[in-house]
């Protein structure tokens, strides 16, 4: 399995089929702001998202502009996810493209 890199704009369609987004930036960047209904994922978690998650579940790898997802992205497609994407521009652009679609809080 592989993933593949989308832009922002190929992104709002497949958010629409229920996509999981999991941002991977740091926790405070994350407190701080991220996608709405994004899923804080890192080293402590992801093995819990991988049980839990439906493998045809689209999911969408967010991180600060595009860069570090890819290999996010890379990972979870190894574990069986069939459909993973990475998102070019990051969070960075999301939010300023979309600052209406971003929520801040805890984890």
């Amino acid at each position: 399995m592989t993933y593949t890199c989308i832009d922002i704009a190929d992104a709002l369609p497949i958010l629409e089929e229920n996509a999981a987004i999991v941002d991977i930036r740091d926790l405070a960047s994350y407190q701080t702001s991220h996608m709405t209904n994004a899923i804080s994922l890192n080293n402590d978690n992801v093995q819990e998202f991988i049980d839990d998650t439906d493998k045809e579940r689209p999911i969408i790898v967010c991180c600060y502009h595009g860069n570090s997802s890819k290999g996010a992205a890379e990972y979870l497609a190894s574990q069986g996810f069939k459909q993973v994407y990475s998102l070019n521009g990051g969070f960075s652009q999301w939010s300023a493209m979309f600052p209406e679609q971003c929520e801040t809080g805890q984890a």
